[in-house]
């Protein structure tokens, strides 16, 4: 090799070296298993109750096509199957790890009652993404008040929801799956 033949050669090599010798101080491209958390900060929110959105909110945000609204499903793939929140995407608690969100964002989580959406808003908040909200009363609010409203709207209308008759209240001894059952022989 000629010394013209050499200079790319050894320019490269530089660039290589500075950005090797740069990286310990760049910092790891992968989220810390520790987080710091704002205990006081979320606690706040919570009693302030900043931290859920009712069912018929997130059907209006659905309806009104909410800029940079995301949902998610929580819970296991096989009850996603079933029946889900229209527009939701099934990510389970065990890979939340693995998420992204962009800043723009507004995600709202949802499970089967709303326990795992709020552990998983915690998980959020502590990745550092603000615009989160978990469903407060899950699927199954979503089923009572959305699908099996005791009054039909315009907004439970537009996703199937039938009013449940007078004086009657939800099945609230009944689970998810059983209510997910009731909506699937009904049609929805």
């Amino acid at each position: 090799m000629n010394g013209t033949t050499l200079r790319p050669v050894r320019a490269l090599a530089i660039v290589a070296l500075t950005l090797g010798a740069a990286a310990p101080f760049a910092g790891s491209p992968y989220r810390s298993a520790r987080a710091s958390v704002d205990v006081a900060g979320l606690a706040g929110m919570i009693a302030r109750e900043e931290d859920h959105v009712t069912a018929l909110e997130l059907a209006t945000w659905i309806h009104d096509r909410k800029s940079g609204l995301r949902i998610i499903d929580v819970r296991e793939p096989e009850e996603f199957a079933a029946y889900q929140i229209p527009t939701a995407e099934n990510i389970p608690l065990a890979q939340f790890s693995r998420l992204s969100f962009k800043p723009e964002e507004t995600v709202v989580l949802y499970s089967g009652g709303g326990a795992h959406a709020a552990q998983a808003w915690v998980f959020i908040r502590a990745l550092g993404h603000r615009e989160v909200l978990f469903l407060r009363g899950g699927l199954n609010e979503w089923i009572d008040d959305v699908m099996n409203p005791v009054a039909s709207t315009p907004i439970t209308r537009y996703f199937g929801g039938v009013a449940r008759p007078e004086g009657s209240a939800p099945p609230s001894a009944s689970t998810t799956v059983e209510r997910v059952r009731q909506l699937r022989r009904r049609g929805c």
